[in-house]
């Protein structure tokens, strides 16, 4: 039983995995740093396109770096990635 348990189970993971590996999301939020004050507009790779979790992600990660998040926009996908490039300049992807 064992014997065809195990080559069923593995070629379902393998299955799964390409769906998993394609699962990547990304947030666009705008931050701030006082003194003096700077804004900006970024894109961040997040573990979870849930926008509620994406924020507290995004605002952990910011702050870490000195910045304030002010607001997530939203999430999307790989998709999404292209046209949020060139606004988000030297912020794409930075953190």
């Amino acid at each position: 039983m064992t014997r065809f348990l195990l080559p069923l189970l593995a070629a379902a993971v393998i299955t799964a995995l390409p769906a998993i590996a394609e699962a990547a999301c990304y947030a666009d939020y705008k931050a701030r740093r006082d003194n003096p004050l700077k804004l900006h507009y970024g894109v961040m790779q997040v573990s979870s396109c849930d926008r509620g979790a994406a924020r507290e992600e995004v605002a952990d990660r910011l702050a870490r770096n000195g910045w304030t998040l002010l607001n997530v926009l939203g999430t999307f996908d790989e998709s999404g990635l292209e046209k949020r490039k060139a606004n988000a300049g030297e912020y794409y992807l930075r953190f």
